[in-house]
């Protein structure tokens, strides 16, 4: 007969007796042997439908399971979760924070060596009515970019210039309350209102927009290069600055080039990448698919550039939206009594664009003042007159559409609790990622690998 083995095991033995104070821990030595037959276990008044496998016991306390000085699993498992949860429920909170401390330190930066009573001064001896006219050409320009966005889509799906139109300027009343964050507001406020609009076709065209504005300033602003001659300069300075500007026109040339021809070679394109890039981990599967989903939409938005009708239409629009602007900033600039012309309006404008990118809160705020007034100050300006014309310039760039915006809001026209609920990152990546996007009258279908991944 082998040894006998003792294994201790710590159970509960509930009686009667002690149903009022609670349980006893008892120490119980089973004895057994290793025989064939059956163990012969004796258990002192003991129900065994009470016991429950280890696995499924409650522990005690997490933290009496782990050893002082080592590292315990569950607890770093448990802290991991809870720091992620905490993260993901007040991710926008805590970015939207970020950037309001960004925007703070920069403005700081920008107006710590500012004489503020003399801004001031600036501001109040400058003409109002001129800054109002400029408002009213800003509202002109916000119609440029509406009828735009309703050409974008043409190909697409037809709608109305009045849903448009509210969209736009609500859209852009949340980029100036919380920044670039709310570039979600506009494509997703078309379709709450406008039912035919799929919310993938108004992100997708939206993409597009922000491309032409880019590719239009920047191709104005270099141009504009080519003639600009900045006060106090040097005949090498300029030579430098028409060079510069040059490049710049040749750079946009390709670009516009290279979307052209991937309009046109697009399924090829797509289906060259979906058998370069390897999908084997999750984290790269999902990155394949969101950047072949993303190329065959841009790719259906950009047939608009197929069509030589849209394709004027739309630049055309472009170039009456941004010469509105440069106009609007002239307007401001000789309320100053700055005695510039278009061509200065159009180097400020270059720098303005650049910084309004920067995500903080009123419409960039801080970056888009510093830069503003750093270009005021190239062409000759005194610091203090440049801080008074950025402020100005700022709020009449943005003001008419929030305005119009947050008419809209009041009257009850966009719901913001059922646009909250639209603008979480998981409604955003499918309407990104999964939604087709079909020409009207012309279904176009997704590329396999967009499909299948």
């Amino acid at each position: 007969m082998q040894p006998i083995n003792k294994v201790p095991l710590t159970l509960f033995d509930q009686s009667r007796s002690s149903l009022a104070i609670g349980s006893a821990l008892l120490r119980v030595t089973l004895n057994c042997c290793r025989l064939a037959q059956s163990h012969h276990i004796l258990w002192s008044h003991l129900d065994l439908s009470q016991v429950r496998p280890r696995s499924e016991r409650q522990p005690r306390s997490l933290l009496k399971t782990c050893r002082i000085g080592k590292t315990c699993p569950t607890i770093s498992r448990l802290i991991g979760t809870v720091v992620q949860n905490v993260l993901a429920k007040y991710r926008k909170y805590l970015e939207f924070l970020g950037l309001l401390l960004l925007a703070a330190l920069i403005i700081w930066l920008f107006g710590r060596k500012l004489d503020w009573a003399q801004v001031k001064i600036a501001v109040q001896t400058s003409d109002w009515r001129l800054i109002l006219l400029a408002g009213m050409v800003i509202l002109v320009a916000y119609v440029w970019r509406a009828t735009r966005w309703r050409v974008f889509l043409a190909p697409l799906v037809t709608t109305s210039f009045n849903e448009i139109w509210i969209a736009t300027t609500v859209g852009f009343a949340a980029i100036f309350t919380i920044g670039r964050f709310g570039e979600v507001v506009r494509p997703l406020v078309l379709p709450m209102r406008d039912k035919r609009v799929k919310p993938a076709a108004s992100f997708v065209t939206i993409m597009i927009e922000r491309l032409y504005d880019f590719i239009s300033v920047a191709l104005i602003f270099a141009v504009n290069l080519l003639w600009f001659s900045p006060p106090d300069s040097s005949a090498s300075e300029l030579t430098n600055i028409r060079i510069a500007g040059a490049a710049m026109v040749i750079l946009l040339a390709v670009a516009v080039a290279l979307l052209i021809w991937f309009r046109s070679r697009s399924a090829s394109v797509i289906g060259w990448l979906d058998l370069k890039i390897g999908g084997r981990s999750r984290l790269s599967g999902r990155l394949k698919r969101a950047l072949l989903s993303v190329l065959d939409q841009m790719a259906t938005a950009l047939s608009v550039l197929g069509q030589v009708r849209e394709l004027a239409l739309t630049i055309g629009l472009s170039l009456l939206l941004w010469f509105s602007v440069a106009f609007a900033n002239l307007l401001i600039f000789r309320a100053f009594g700055l005695s510039f012309g278009m061509s200065e309006a159009l180097f400020v404008l270059g720098w303005s664009m650049v910084a309004s990118a920067v995500p903080t809160p009123g419409g960039g705020a801080g970056a888009f003042h510093a830069a503003t007034g750093a270009a005021l100050v190239l062409l000759g300006v005194g610091i203090d007159r440049a801080a008074a014309v950025a402020i100005v310039l700022g709020l009449v760039d943005f003001a008419p559409a929030a305005l119009f915006g947050f008419f809209y809001f009041l009257r009850g026209d966009v719901s913001i609790a059922r646009l909250r609920s639209m603008m979480t990152v998981s409604n955003v990546e499918h309407a990104v990622e999964d939604e087709r996007v079909t020409l009207a009258g012309n279904a176009k279908p997704l590329p396999a690998a967009a499909v299948n991944e």
